[in-house]
């Protein structure tokens, strides 16, 4: 199956925007050295190294991450739209990953794309254990 973006917009690979690496966390640690080692299902990414901008672990029970993506990095396409309209919208559906690599799902240990949201609304959101948080990647 090609990638598709909503109407209007360009396909857009959260991979391909990302940066080479490597990738720390707010405390210094490396998480991954390249976008292959990223994308890798060993890679450093877990519940005490995916912390919060301040350098805190995401409240329990809150581990969905909002990415739209496949394990790969690259838009999912199982739906119409994994993205609740580019990250414009209450509406819609989202791809999620589980930061601390557990939980149910498709794919329930992966960071990246374990399976879709209820919606994009807060509440919906908060119903399958997240509260619309993201990744945020820097390189160092």
């Amino acid at each position: 199956m090609s990638a598709s973006a909503p109407a209007g917009q360009r396909v857009v690979h959260a991979r391909d925007r990302i940066g080479r690496g490597p990738w720390f966390n707010a405390k210094g640690e490396r998480v991954a050295a390249s976008v292959a080692d990223l994308h890798r299902d060993d890679n450093g990414l877990g519940l005490v190294t995916s912390l919060t901008e301040k350098g805190d672990i995401v409240a329990f029970g809150r581990h969905d991450m909002l990415t739209g993506s496949n394990r790969n990095g690259t838009l999912a396409t199982g739906a119409p739209d994994t993205t609740c309209k580019n990250w414009t919208s209450s509406s819609g559906i989202a791809r999620l990953g589980h930061h601390d690599k557990s939980g149910g799902g498709q794919f329930p240990e992966s960071w990246n794309s374990a399976h879709l949201s209820d919606g994009c609304s807060p509440a919906e959101l908060r119903a399958t254990f997240g509260d619309g948080l993201f990744y945020c990647f820097a390189e160092k």
